[in-house]
């Protein structure tokens, strides 16, 4: 007995605390400035900023971006379509620029 009161009791009514500063420390850091763990939203880069893909067309705007990306999907040539500072553009793999070129040459 603690001060006329039963210690396990005294004991679970302060169980509490710890899951409480564990969720103030855990918010802390997932809300913290510069060191979040949640994805920033993309922001559109120049043409030679997208690692080793290739722009091989440079439509007007979205809807035939699409458009032409749709077709070079259904001969099997995998392409993005990505809005970069110039505009949007369809990229492919520098194996596949050739055969991209060449089927968007016949349209």
């Amino acid at each position: 007995m603690l001060g006329g009161v039963d210690n396990k009791l005294f004991f679970m009514s302060l169980a509490g605390f710890p899951a409480v500063l564990f969720l103030i420390f855990m918010l802390r850091w997932t809300s913290a400035r510069g060191k979040s763990l949640v994805e920033r939203s993309p922001r559109p880069g120049s043409e030679n900023e997208y690692g080793s893909l290739v722009p091989v067309a440079s439509p007007l705007n979205h809807i035939e971006g699409e458009i032409v990306r749709q077709k070079l999907v259904a001969v099997g040539i995998k392409a993005t379509l990505t809005h970069t500072k110039d505009g949007p553009r369809i990229f492919v793999f520098p194996k596949e620029e050739n055969a991209a070129r060449a089927h968007l040459n016949t349209f």
